[in-house]
């Protein structure tokens, strides 16, 4: 069951790069415990629109969160509220350990204390120790084992660099996670890692938004879809209705309807 208030919600998002219109009144929602697919082809304004969402450039209309105006909030602010992304491309410390980065995140998301750090040391290294074995629990939830936490990110295969961007991504957790192309470059038993992943998390009633152009990932996992052509919605539907839409036969997968 989804709540009726969406978890994240935008209406009439619009994007301009000086005379190139790169997204023009394109809406959608999400609600909690939902995985809403984005697709469309090269150019059709998918990731200007996750750039819009999460206020990465200057855009018309308007976002919500769980019913709140957060149009006006500033990129940073997002995330404290429970809006979160990970990008098309593995971000991570390449000099950090698999395990610290995710110590990083957590204490960040903690907060610092740089006074209980200089006077009660003990207390500091206590708090370590449980960040480590918080940070050791969540990488495991997101399927990077054990064995790869004391090795750098570049180190990892590809697949499980893939996941801990995810991770990091996530953190503590989010009431919306937006995904930019997460299954590039996987296959095989790493892309039902992560449809796995993705259900998982659709069942603790995360909100999902997930760009992607493996097709056969996105149409197993999600619940809705938005097709995007030329910067405006063509089309939303389940995946059913999509696959047999005639306007995305003919304008995205190139058939005959």
């Amino acid at each position: 069951m989804t709540s009726s208030t969406p978890a994240l919600r935008v209406e009439g998002l619009g994007v301009r790069y000086g005379a190139l219109v790169a997204l023009e009144g394109v809406s959608w929602q999400v609600h909690a415990g939902e995985i809403l697919g984005i697709i469309g082809p090269n150019g059709a304004g998918k990731s200007s629109c996750y750039d819009a969402t999460t206020h990465m450039v200057t855009r018309d209309g308007k976002v919500w969160l769980d019913g709140q105006d957060v149009t006006a909030v500033p990129p940073y602010g997002l995330a404290p509220l429970g809006l979160k992304r990970a990008f098309q491309q593995n971000a991570f410390f390449a000099t950090l350990s698999v395990l610290d980065n995710m110590v990083a995140v957590l204490a960040r998301e903690a907060g610092t204390g740089l006074l209980e750090s200089l006077f009660l040391p003990w207390r500091e290294a206590a708090r370590r120790r449980a960040l480590e074995e918080e940070a050791a629990a969540l990488l495991e939830r997101f399927g990077v084992p054990r064995d790869m936490h004391a090795l750098r990110p570049g180190n990892i295969p590809y697949g499980s660099q893939r996941m801990l961007s995810i991770a990091l991504a996530f953190g503590r957790g989010a009431r919306v996670l937006m995904l930019d192309e997460p299954a590039a470059g996987l296959g095989g038993a790493d892309m039902e890692r992560l449809a796995e992943l993705l259900r998982g998390l659709r069942a603790e009633s995360v909100a999902i938004v997930v760009i992607e152009h493996h097709m056969d990932l996105i149409m197993s996992v999600a619940d809705r879809i938005v097709v995007l052509e030329q910067g405006r919605c063509l089309a939303t539907g389940t995946p059913h209705e999509i696959q047999n839409d005639h306007r995305v036969l003919e304008a995205y997968l190139g058939q005959a309807a």
